[in-house]
């Protein structure tokens, strides 16, 4: 009896290893590149970006907080019922050649301790930020407002 559990351990380990792979957290990403410049626009709704900027961030620091924000955001499993986006966030790269594509976001700012959510313009997919990034996020976009 002991010998056939023993042969069945190893399945099992397998099995789990396998089955955690498939519920994987994945996060947002961004081109490997340096970001030159995120601009913000208020949002007109799902599918598109309002190219009417409010505000404009170059600094290195401000770039960094975005960054990381997108980049932290982790995927939601499931659906989520969302109203309009907020934001439009684009994030603008540069290189030694030239222009670069665009990231297109649309945002959903959260409130003081929550998470704020983002989602690539076309997509369907939610991914949300840590509490503490909605604070850097809110502190960026609402102090200049």
């Amino acid at each position: 009896m002991l010998k056939w559990v023993f042969s069945l351990l190893p399945i099992l380990c397998v099995a789990f290893l396998v089955g955690c792979q498939f519920h994987e957290i994945e996060n947002m990403v961004l081109l490997d590149e340096k970001i030159a410049e995120v601009t913000i626009s208020e949002s007109n709704g799902f599918g598109g970006m309002n190219e009417e900027i409010i505000q404009s961030f170059t600094d290195k620091e401000s770039i960094k907080t975005f960054k990381k924000a997108i980049t932290t955001a982790r995927k939601q499993v499931g659906d989520v019922d969302v109203s309009d986006p907020q934001y439009d966030v684009m994030v603008k790269y540069t290189s030694k050649e030239g222009q670069l594509p665009t990231h297109g976001i649309h945002l959903w700012l959260g409130k003081e301790n929550e998470k704020s959510m983002f989602m690539y313009i076309e997509d369907k997919e939610v991914y949300f930020t840590s509490t503490k990034m909605t604070e850097k996020l809110r502190m960026l976009i609402l102090s200049d407002n």
